[in-house]
Formats: structure tokens, C-alpha cells, sequence
């Protein structure tokens, strides 16, 4: 008599569940995950053996259905392993490659149990097909998804690091900007601005743009933004930077900034001094001028 699918995969992981595993970690191994050395063979052991086996109490619990409640404990499994792997810098293919590599020692699994009724193995293929391409998938979508949330932190931090806030003079800092500014950006670029602002009680700061690749209306907008929320904490800006290109560009576009503007951070930093009331001489003429 013709088995479901589902009794014909059940009977074939219990009957030969050893060989499957066996199969299974011998195709894992000539992958690159073991090559790679970001896992030990001994944990690579644990995770499918724990995966095989939950795969056999899911089965007899919600059949071929991956997204059951059944499966909740190795649907849990797969994400947590994925999850480290997002982390450890595995790669899709090899991510997906640890539930679809079972495939194959399930399936000669199934010849050897059932290959004598070609309604059993038929029916036991259909079911390992779609149970292992739902969780392979499952797999997928919890790994991207953790490396869409590492990448965001990444960025984040990268962002924080690349807008530097430096103490040039008392009361006196500069803020070089480097890449594009965009409105993500602008937020972290003003907040690490006016906590130096505090922190310094400073007078002036300087934002040098000479990093900048280009200045249209929307990077405009931005500067200014970060320009009137300095002021209303106390202190005046001077924008640095800007190169022959970026001028034109901003004639022709129609932008004004409506703030004090150098080409060089030197110049930007002399007028920052005069304004503080401080200035920079040479030594000798220093010497010089006190011996008269």
C-alpha cells in the first residue's frame, strides 16, 4: 500500500537517520564553511544533528508544513544559526547551502528504503523537496536580514567616526566632512557638533567641506541647518573648503549660504583667531618686536 510523503520521509530518517547524518556532514565538510575556519567541525556536528532531529519530531507533528507550529523549534534553531552566521561573515550561498546540502543524503536515503515502490519514493521526494526549500528559505530570509542590520550598524558607526569634531584653539573647532551629506548624516553631524559645542563652550567652529565631492540645494540645506542650530547654542560658523568647482556650481544653482565662507582651513582658522582676538606671528618677529 502507497505511503504519504510525509510517513514515507519519517520512517526513512528513524530507519536511517546515522547514514543521513553521516551523508550530510561529509557534504557539509566539502563546502567552504569548513574551509574557511569561521566554524569548528564539532559545532558544525551539534547544529545538524540537532537539526535532523528536530526535523524528524516536526515532521510527525505538522507534516510538510514548515511554517506550522510544529516546526517553531527548528524554524528557531535554523535563525539562531544563521544569525551567527550573518555575524561571522559566511556567505549566502553557504548559509543556504547547510539545509540544502540534506537534500542529497536524504534522497539516497530514500533508495535505500524505498526505492523498491517508485508511489513511496516519489511521494517521500515531493515532501523532503518542499519542507527543506520552506526552511532553506526561513534560513535565507533571517540571515539577510541580520545582515541588513549589521550593515546598518556598520554605516552608523562608520558615520559617527567620519564626522570627527577637533578642539583646533580654545573656544575653536573644526568639523571636517568627508562623502556625501545627506539627511541621515546631517542629524549625526549636528548632534556630535553642538555636544562639542557645549563640551568646549566654544566661540566658533569651523565646518570644512573640502571633502565634499559636491554641493546642490539639498547639501546646502543641510550646512544651513547645521549652521542655524550652532548659532542658537552660541556659536558662529564658518564654512571652509570650497573649491573653484563647488562656486560655480552653487552660482549657477542659485545657493546661498548666507554665511562667512573661506577657500582654505587656514584662512577659515585665521579669521576665527582675529575674531577671538588672538593671532599668530613669527617667532623672530615676536623676539624682535619685545626687544624694542
Amino acid at each position: 500500500m502507497a505511503l504519504d510523503g510525509v510517513e514515507v520521509l519519517i520512517r526513512t530518517i528513524a530507519d536511517d537517520g546515522a547514514a543521513i547524518l553521516d551523508g550530510w556532514l561529509a557534504s557539509l565538510r566539502e563546502g567552504s564553511s569548513l574551509q574557511s575556519g569561521r566554524i569548528r567541525e564539532a559545532e558544525l556536528q551539534t547544529q545538524a544533528k540537532a537539526v535532523l532531529g528536530q526535523l524528524r519530531d516536526a515532521l510527525g507533528s505538522d507534516g510538510a508544513d514548515a511554517d506550522g507550529e510544529g516546526y517553531a523549534s527548528l524554524r528557531e534553531t535554523l535563525a539562531d544559526i544563521s544569525r551567527s552566521r550573518a555575524l561571522q561573515g559566511f556567505t549566502p550561498s553557504d548559509t543556504a547551502n547547510f539545509v540544502l546540502s540534506l537534500k542529497e543524503p536524504l534522497f539516497e536515503a530514500l533508495l535505500r528504503t524505498g526505492g523498491a515502490d517508485a508511489s513511496n519514493l516519489a511521494s517521500g521526494i515531493w515532501a523532503m523537496g518542499k519542507v527543506l526549500d520552506q526552511l532553506s528559505l526561513h534560513t535565507m530570509e533571517v540571515f539577510l536580514a541580520s545582515r541588513e542590520e549589521v550593515i546598518g550598524r556598520q554605516g552608523q558607526e562608520i558615520a559617527e567616526l567620519s564626522t570627527p569634531v577637533v578642539r583646533l584653539w580654545d573656544g575653536i573647532l573644526a568639523l571636517p566632512l568627508i562623502g556625501t551629506l545627506d539627511s541621515a548624516r546631517t542629524g549625526v553631524v549636528m548632534e556630535n557638533l553642538l555636544q562639542a559645542i557645549v563640551d568646549e563652550e566654544a566661540e566658533i567652529a569651523i565646518i570644512d567641506i573640502t571633502g565634499v565631492p559636491t554641493v546642490d540645494t539639498l547639501v546646502a540645506q543641510h550646512l544651513l541647518k547645521t549652521v542655524a542650530a550652532a548659532r542658537l547654542m552660541g556659536a558662529d560658523c564658518i564654512v571652509s573648503g570650497i573649491r573653484p568647482q563647488i562656486a560655480q556650481t552653487m552660482v549657477h544653482l542659485g545657493v546661498e549660504l548666507n554665511v562667512v565662507s573661506k577657500a582654505t582651513l587656514a584662512d577659515a582658522f585665521a579669521v576665527a583667531l582675529r575674531r577671538t582676538g588672538r593671532k599668530v606671528v613669527r617667532q623672530q618677529a615676536a623676539v624682535a618686536e619685545e626687544r624694542r
